[in-house]
């Protein structure tokens, strides 16, 4: 099956002329787009693009598939407009899992949106790690989806009767003290970090694992000064100062006046976040609830590097990226 995020992809990257144009247009990364477009060309079984060292040029047949999409899309808007009607005054119970960052940030968006109202959805929550939520899909489990997240190649699995919808990267972050004088939005070589104090997650855990080879290849040994796996946390001790922390750019919603965030080339590592659907519960108002949530999470992570230098002026960090 064709997905229909992809088509929406393949619009913006036709209209805008490039993968990191559509990138920034969809608050994805670029490597996030170059994925779909794979994605969607090993779906198909059509080259899309004509890729060279310098450039991505779509093909003829990619002309003609964005054309069609645009109907495709339009069509789905439509057949989800009618099927909420047709179930007016009806709902349907939906037992979600989510992690706790998209519970924190996302998910109280779109309860509180005008358009929550109008899915008809009955919702039980239940907030826990992937690892837990997904127990829950399991046969005689007591969740229909779980939002999950996964970083690098770390291995989280799930029962063939799911289905794998990609919702979006929650790229991650270096943040510092404010009173370390180094500026907002700086670019910092990783050297210039290995003799500070971080603040790194308890060893063991996948997320460690990854990040400990990340900083490795960097030659980034770090001193630490704090294990915390909870980024509130995390950034709460930056802020007074206790050191250095890697934090996803949803954590950044809120964070303290008195972190910034650096632009370190070398560290480029994202949260990969799908949503797991039970394949006999997927439908209409399921599809639309999961797209809301992706849209929103979209706009967080387009919007939370957004800050403000030392002199009042803004900036703004496009430079995202992925390590695998």
């Amino acid at each position: 099956m064709i997905n229909p995020i992809h088509l929406k992809t393949l619009l913006e990257v036709v209209r805008r002329g490039s993968f990191a144009a559509a990138a920034t247009q969809l608050g994805y990364t670029a490597s996030a787009v170059s994925q779909q477009m794979a994605a969607l060309e090993r779906d198909t079984g059509v080259t899309l693009f004509a890729r060279s060292a310098r450039s991505v040029l779509p093909t003829d047949a990619a002309l003609v598939m964005s054309r069609h999409a645009a109907k495709v899309l339009t069509d789905i808007d439509a057949l989800l407009a009618a099927s909420s009607r047709t179930e007016a005054g009806t709902s349907q119970e939906l037992r979600l899992g989510i992690f706790p960052s998209l519970a924190t940030y996302v998910l109280p968006r779109l309860l509180r949106s005008p358009l929550w109202p109008d899915l008809g959805i009955n919702l039980h929550v239940s907030v826990g790690e992937p690892q837990q939520t997904i127990a829950g899909l399991r046969s005689g489990g007591d969740l229909d989806v779980a939002l999950v997240y996964q970083v690098g190649q770390a291995g989280l699995a799930w029962p063939n009767t799911i289905n794998r919808q990609w919702i979006g990267d929650d790229n991650f972050r270096v943040v510092l003290p404010k009173s370390w004088g180094i500026r907002a939005g700086a670019e910092v070589a990783a050297a210039q970090l290995s003799d500070m104090p971080w603040i790194m997650h308890h060893p063991g855990t996948s997320d460690a694992t990854v990040i400990e080879r990340l900083f490795a290849s960097c030659n980034l040994h770090p001193r630490v000064a704090a294990y915390s796996d909870d980024f509130n946390a995390s950034l709460e001790l930056a802020s007074v100062g206790l050191g250095a922390a890697l934090v996803p750019e949803l954590a950044l919603a809120r964070r303290p006046e008195n972190v910034v965030v650096l632009d370190v080339p070398e560290i480029r590592l994202a949260r990969n976040i799908f949503a797991l659907i039970i394949n006999d519960k997927r439908t209409a108002r399921i599809e639309v609830f999961v797209d809301k949530l992706a849209g929103i999470l979209h706009e967080l992570t387009r919007t939370s590097t957004v800050g403000r230098d030392d002199d009042g002026t803004f900036y703004a960090d496009h430079h995202h990226g992925h390590f695998r």
